[in-house]
């Protein structure tokens, strides 16, 4: 009797092990996975790594405009940490006698600035962090009222509870990239779009969310309250919400986290912030800039993750 016991999950495991192993042997050939294998050997082992590493361009922290190009600057008064350069190149140019190329060395003067994308950068996730916050606000305006419609704690009729409910999942159906895209065509390029598509989608989470910590929160107040006659409103002011108020900060804060995250995302679609300059930079190929600005979102999130468990341990004090 034991022994067969035991042979059970003994065959439920081999046939799991074999379902997995046929899923990857159809499955790998159409997701094209033997070219990651090919890219991790290439000729020889690291091989791949090290041609990877060898179209890698440090980050760049400067700007260089061509002094030509601003014939109103006085170079008596350059901005803090600013130089003049002068550098001789040689320049392809088109003999006007010959109509032939010929090569020609050409001084150039250009002016430094030696933080001057750093600059640009910090501008453009300022952006991006308002994008965030703003469409965390509109998650949260439309989102509420969601939940206060969705949640059973309330008693309001079922249809309103179905509809609601209805409201917040094609709201989370949505992805923002796809929003963002089309409100892009809509609005045109900028933040405006990228507002109202974190706003939609993340509503749709915050009327989840808070619906159900709504719903779990203690029933015993609230029908307490409810036999002495009190209305909905004071129901949920004094017997709902004290309970319920770290949930709410804590779902609107993970809210506000991801917003960020996905703002950096959506401006790849012309929808404002960092994402925007970042597909900029990879169109013209320039690897240097785009490093930096990869390293400015890398530093940020981890940034706003240690921010975000600050303040959930001060709530859990």
């Amino acid at each position: 009797m034991t022994s067969s016991a035991n042979a059970r999950p003994i065959s439920r495991r081999l046939v799991v092990m074999l379902s997995l192993l046929i899923f990857a042997a159809f499955s790998a050939p159409r997701m094209d996975l033997g070219r990651i294998v090919a890219f991790a050997s290439a000729s020889h082992p690291g091989g791949g790594a090290q041609a990877g590493l060898q179209g890698f361009r440090p980050p760049q922290v400067e700007t260089r405009a061509a002094v030509a190009d601003l014939p109103d600057r006085d170079p008596a008064r350059l901005p803090p940490f600013a130089r003049i350069e002068t550098q001789t190149i040689r320049e392809r140019q088109l003999d006007p006698e010959t109509l032939q190329p010929v090569e020609r060395e050409v001084r150039r003067t250009w002016l430094v600035s030696p933080f001057g994308y750093l600059a640009e950068v910090a501008l453009r996730m300022i952006e991006t962090i308002e994008i965030a916050l703003w469409g965390t606000l509109l998650a949260v305006l439309v989102g509420f009222p969601l939940a206060l419609l969705r949640a059973r704690a309330f008693s309001l009729p079922r249809p309103v509870r179905m509809l609601a409910r209805m409201v917040c999942a094609g709201l989370r159906a949505l992805p923002e990239l796809l929003v963002a895209l089309i409100l892009v065509g809509l609005l045109g390029f900028g933040p405006p779009a990228g507002v109202f598509a974190l706003g939609i989608h993340a509503a749709g989470f915050i009327g989840r969310f808070h619906a159900d910590a709504f719903d779990d929160a203690d029933q015993r107040p609230v029908e307490a309250l409810r036999a002495s006659g009190a209305g909905r409103f004071a129901v949920f002011r004094i017997a709902v919400l004290p309970q319920v108020r770290a949930n709410l900060a804590s779902s609107t804060l993970y809210i506000l986290d991801r917003n960020v995250r996905m703002a950096t995302v959506i401006g790849i679609v012309g929808a404002g912030g960092i994402g925007q300059e970042l597909k900029g930079r990879i169109d013209m190929y320039d690897y240097g800039h785009a490093a930096t600005i990869v390293l400015a979102i890398f530093a940020v999130v981890a940034l706003l993750d240690e921010f975000a468990a600050h303040l959930r341990r001060r709530q859990s004090s």
